[in-house]
């Protein structure tokens, strides 16, 4: 049977979780990316995640951005590389030690909004963010863009890595995400966010904006949880994936 990750990007909006609707969204994924202070998060989100990835059996993760809640991490900052690194340090650490404290494990890393897309063609970034990493723990997982040369970076530093393809984003030829300034960026119709996920998965390319066939190597599928319909987009992508037989199974689990 073929094995396949769900991750979504928990913890940045209080909201979701008192409602109740995070909790409908996580119990269907096998991966969290949890905010942990930087865009969003703080320790009683970051506690809160935990708890209900420890009932539903999800992986824990961290998801350290730019440390500006006001742009919600999806600014690029000016800041040194140092910086960057001290700054991915501090939030992956900061989650660890709230899992730790609960009996969880973190097991993977994935950077946040404009830290990710920068890191993506940014070699020096994507440096500073695996050094950060590095310096919690050696064994972590870092998630980046399938087919970037991020996750080549990350490997040169003797990182584990994983590609990760969207299911509730559209892509642009050289296989960059569309900017979510363009109508189109974001899938939020169930059932296009399922093909374009059946598309990677029977034939290996995801189709571009402009149609372009993207191949492309990835283990895990990623929806945003703030993306409209989230919850019977990842419900969607799911039935889909196990009606091909893949087993969906949390990264390093």
């Amino acid at each position: 049977m073929n094995v396949i990750d769900i991750n979504s990007d928990l913890g940045e909006r209080p909201q979701a979780l008192l409602d109740g609707s995070e909790e409908m969204l996580l119990a269907k994924i096998s991966s969290a990316n949890i905010a942990c202070g930087g865009h969003a998060g703080t320790r009683k989100t970051m506690e809160h995640v935990v708890r209900l990835c420890l009932k539903h059996g999800v992986g824990v993760g961290a998801h350290p951005g730019y440390p500006d809640k006001e742009n919600f991490g999806r600014r690029e900052m000016d800041l040194s590389l140092d910086d960057i690194e001290s700054t991915v340090f501090e939030q992956v650490k900061r989650l660890m030690d709230a899992a730790k404290e609960l009996g969880a494990s973190v097991r993977h890393v994935k950077p946040h909004g404009a830290l990710y897309n920068s890191a993506v063609e940014n070699q020096a970034l994507a440096i500073a963010i695996g050094r950060g990493v590095l310096r919690v723990d050696k064994s972590l997982i870092l998630i980046g863009l399938a087919g970037s040369p991020m996750l080549g970076v990350w490997t040169n530093l003797g990182m584990r890595t994983v590609g990760e393809v969207f299911a509730d984003r559209r892509y642009e030829p050289d296989g960059r995400l569309r900017h979510r300034s363009h109508s189109d960026a974001l899938i939020t119709d169930p059932a296009d966010a399922a093909a374009q996920v059946m598309s990677f998965v029977r034939h290996g390319f995801i189709v571009a904006a402009d149609g372009t066939r993207l191949p492309l190597n990835a283990h895990t599928i990623c929806v945003h949880s703030d993306t409209p319909n989230a919850v019977a987009i990842v419900a969607a992508v799911r039935q889909s994936l196990e009606g091909e037989a893949f087993q969906v199974r949390s990264i390093g689990g």
